[in-house]
């Protein structure tokens, strides 16, 4: 007895949103690679760099929060080509950081407040305008893998476009410093931040809803919505209150898992570069080799992090139950960053790889905890929860980036800018098994959510 092929458009659509993701991550990363040569160039302090990271991380979780809620109210298709455009504009305004810094501190001094340098001031201009549109990346793919997959594939869809961020992250360090090397800085910014209008032209070619989807099958269709029940509210463009959302459990699950982890990735990929210029004297492209071997440890927990819960699923363990365990696991493998700084003496590359243990942990952590929010939320709510935890997330990343800042020049000015260094690296292990004891605690059984 044969059977019709269920059809794979909707990973034509994964696809998408991986190559999206990269876009992001190169975009976020090139500041962070150039980051010891414009602190020569411009004289910043760790202070310096921190306010211009933090101002990135604080637009970028009030913008989380308004991101979602104009995805459900816009659509995906729509949104996701608005947040491109921001972005890739940003991207490209840190080349004239400087011009955009003197009419800002020109502005600011007319109205007689308190300015910054010019470099700093350009530099948090161009990083606003970025998280501006980055903010709309993650809730708007979260929605399009709730649109395109069936609850079983969602955590592995996740895993996989969000593994595009591991791609940028290995790319940037393999191209920005030769290409600012080659050409200079401002090129850097330029070239990186003008890919993001090729993908959007894929995007409007090959996105729409999957019921307006002419390139889907009617079998594959029907795979996509076996699990879903029917909701009035979509068809009719009702939304959920804001405040409605903060009364439930899980949101709150989802929030504080955000805020405890979101800050370590950041972390990470804003200040490695200084790191290893700090601790290790690499200078240039001398990072290009161990950045991109740790990021590419990161695509082995984004992929396999998305299957594991599968596993458990599979062994006939209720999904909320094999996610939570999946996590668990997760949330004990970045301990090893304890060890990063007690055995950096033996070599660079013992930091390098255990922190790529981290990185590569967070990632699984990422691919499961968005997913909690498509399983328990209708589809209507599902980008206005992700953008919540998102802004809770950046906030999270905000408060690290600052004391991160704050220690190293402390510990610099004492002669011992390492310790600065332990501290940020203890908290970035502990962090995980600190946010899923949280989450249990709030959502100890999983319940679907049927009344809003």
């Amino acid at each position: 007895m044969s059977t019709t092929p269920i059809g794979r458009y909707r990973w034509t659509i994964c696809a998408l949103l991986f190559f999206a993701t990269t876009v992001n991550y190169l975009d976020r990363q090139v500041l962070s690679l150039l980051a010891p040569d414009l602190t020569r160039e411009f004289g910043w302090s760790n202070t310096d760099y921190a306010n211009i990271t933090a101002v990135f991380q604080f637009v970028y979780a009030i913008s989380m929060l308004f991101a979602g809620r104009l995805i459900d109210k816009i659509g995906t298709k729509t949104a996701y080509t608005l947040a491109i455009i921001i972005w890739s504009l940003g991207a490209i305004l840190h080349a004239y950081a400087i011009p955009a810094g003197q009419t800002t501190v020109n502005i600011l001094s007319a109205l007689g407040l308190a300015v910054v340098p010019v470099s700093v001031a350009g530099f948090m201009l161009s990083r606003a305008v970025l998280a501006l549109g980055e903010a709309g990346n993650f809730p708007a793919a979260i929605k399009a893998t709730a649109e395109y997959f069936p609850k079983h594939e969602r955590s592995l869809a996740t895993g996989i476009f969000n593994s595009g961020a591991n791609i940028g992250a290995i790319l940037a360090p393999l191209t920005v410093p030769w290409i600012a090397a080659k050409w200079g800085w401002q090129t850097a910014f330029i070239t990186i931040g003008a890919v993001g209008f090729i993908w959007m032209l894929f995007w409007e070619l090959l996105y729409d809803k999957p019921e307006q989807q002419k390139r889907l099958s009617a079998v594959e269709l029907a795979y996509i919505q076996q699990n879903d029940s029917p909701d009035p509210a979509i068809a009719s463009g009702e939304k959920t209150a804001w405040l409605r959302l903060l009364t439930y459990r899980q949101t709150w699950a989802f929030v504080f898992g955000k805020f405890m982890t979101d800050g370590v990735w950041w972390f990470f990929l804003f200040w490695l570069p200084k790191y290893l210029e700090v601790q290790y004297k690499m200078q240039k492209t001398d990072i290009v080799i161990p950045l991109a071997v740790l990021y590419s440890m990161t695509m082995v927990g984004s992929i396999g992090g998305g299957w594991l819960p599968s596993y458990f699923m599979k062994t006939g363990m209720a999904p909320y139950n094999g996610r939570m365990r999946a996590m668990l696991m997760i949330a004990l493998c970045p301990l090893v960053v304890l060890a990063a700084q007690p055995l950096g003496y033996i070599s660079a590359w013992v930091p390098v790889l255990l922190i790529g243990i981290g990185a590569s942990a967070h990632q699984a952590w990422s691919a499961n905890i968005f997913t909690t929010v498509s399983d328990m939320f209708p589809k209507k709510a599902v980008a206005s929860v992700v953008g919540i935890g998102g802004m809770a997330g950046g906030l999270g990343g905000v408060l690290i980036s600052k004391t991160g800042g704050w220690l190293f020049d402390y510990y610099k000015a004492a002669g011992n800018i390492q310790t600065g260094y332990t501290i940020m690296f203890s908290f970035c292990a502990v962090a995980y098994l600190l946010a899923w004891s949280v989450m249990k605690l709030l959502v100890p059984v999983h319940k679907d959510i049927n009344d809003l």
